[in-house]
């Protein structure tokens, strides 16, 4: 007998977009609507803080409970999949139930909030996230996505909220919800074209506390080499410590941002000699819409350069880099590696 996964080795990944986009917009619509109705005290109240993963707040199991009733409801039944997320028992899921990893088509990993801390005290947009790979078992990483679906949740005062998607070979496309109309319309969205960081957003992630002075070490370095010494009263370049991978990915997609580079896995040997622990990193579930970044023509890589290839699970630490063109990268990119190598990083 034939394996599962061979007979529908012809299924297009296009064909669960649609229902993707129905996801992302009830997710959407249900976190808003508790967001509307509950007070930040409520909404930022911990839920889960185990040893191991994300703190998980009160306000993401509002997306969870949408989860995996839609994906059993709506996506399983035309394919078996693996679907990985924080929130789920052991990280993934075999649906149907009952099925085995084996039988599955396609891996699915989902951030239903990234950005919670930034939406939960009504800061900034989160994002719901959504990547699909054809699956290869434990091997399948984030080159493999073939369909990604990012999707703006909204602050409560605002009206306006974006969706981006992709599949691989055919570009991105986008649009523009308007909530009190249910208008939408197509957006228009490219990287900068600058050719330098100069009088643009650029800068290293360092959101929480630990090695934080390392980063902006780095941070500095790189700039003072791109752009030399600060004139008295002027202002190089600015940065944006946006709390939410998939919305750095969407900055620097949209023309907002030149450079941005999170970094933080790589301070654990700093952090080591201190005898201190690395705290929360970036997880491949942040970067699963990558490839939407990319096909609008953001450079994203490693550390070192390279592709990103973290496997799709929610355990993994991820340090990424992001340039909005050749240019930026070219100015960039030398520098950062030199600042890494020299302290031992790379």
């Amino acid at each position: 007998m034939s394996n599962p996964v061979d007979t529908q080795a012809n299924v297009d990944a296009s064909l669960l977009l649609a229902p993707l986009k129905r996801l992302h917009e009830e997710v959407r619509n249900r976190v808003v609507e508790v967001c509307e109705q509950a007070a930040l005290e409520d909404l930022a109240r911990v839920e889960t803080d185990a040893e191991e993963g994300d703190t998980i707040y009160a306000v993401d199991r509002v997306s969870e409970i949408a989860l995996l009733d839609f994906f059993e409801r709506e996506i399983a039944p035309t394919a078996p999949l693996v679907l990985i997320a924080e929130g789920i028992e052991g990280g993934k899921i075999v649906l149907p139930r009952g099925r085995s990893e084996a039988d599955a088509v396609w891996r699915i990993i989902v951030d239903p909030i990234d950005g919670t801390r930034g939406l939960m005290y009504q800061k900034r947009s989160a994002w719901v996230l959504t990547g699909v790979a054809r699956n290869r078992g434990s091997q399948t990483n984030l080159q493999d996505i073939e369909l990604a679906v990012q999707t703006e949740i909204p602050l409560v005062k605002q009206h306006l909220c974006d969706a981006l998607w992709c599949v691989r070979g055919r570009g991105v496309e986008s649009e523009r919800f308007n909530r009190l109309t249910g208008e939408r319309h197509r957006l228009r969205l490219q990287p900068s074209s600058a050719r330098t960081i100069r009088h643009g957003f650029a800068g290293l992630a360092r959101f929480f506390p630990g090695a934080r002075e390392e980063l902006a070490a780095i941070d500095e370095e790189v700039v003072r080499g791109a752009l030399g010494p600060v004139e008295h009263g002027k202002a190089h370049c600015f940065e944006d410590q946006y709390l939410s991978s998939g919305g750095q990915l969407y900055e620097l997609l949209a023309g907002h941002d030149r450079f941005v580079a999170d970094l933080r896995p790589l301070m654990e040997p700093v952090l080591k000699r201190r005898g201190l622990s690395l705290g929360i990193c970036c997880h491949p579930y942040d970067m699963c819409t990558e490839l939407i970044a990319r096909a609008a023509g953001v450079i994203v890589t490693d550390e070192r350069g390279e592709n990103l290839r973290a496997p799709l699970n929610t355990e993994a630490d991820v340090a990424w880099v992001g340039y909005a063109n050749q240019y930026i990268q070219e100015q960039i990119e030398p520098l950062l590696q030199r600042a890494l190598r020299e302290r031992g990083l790379l």
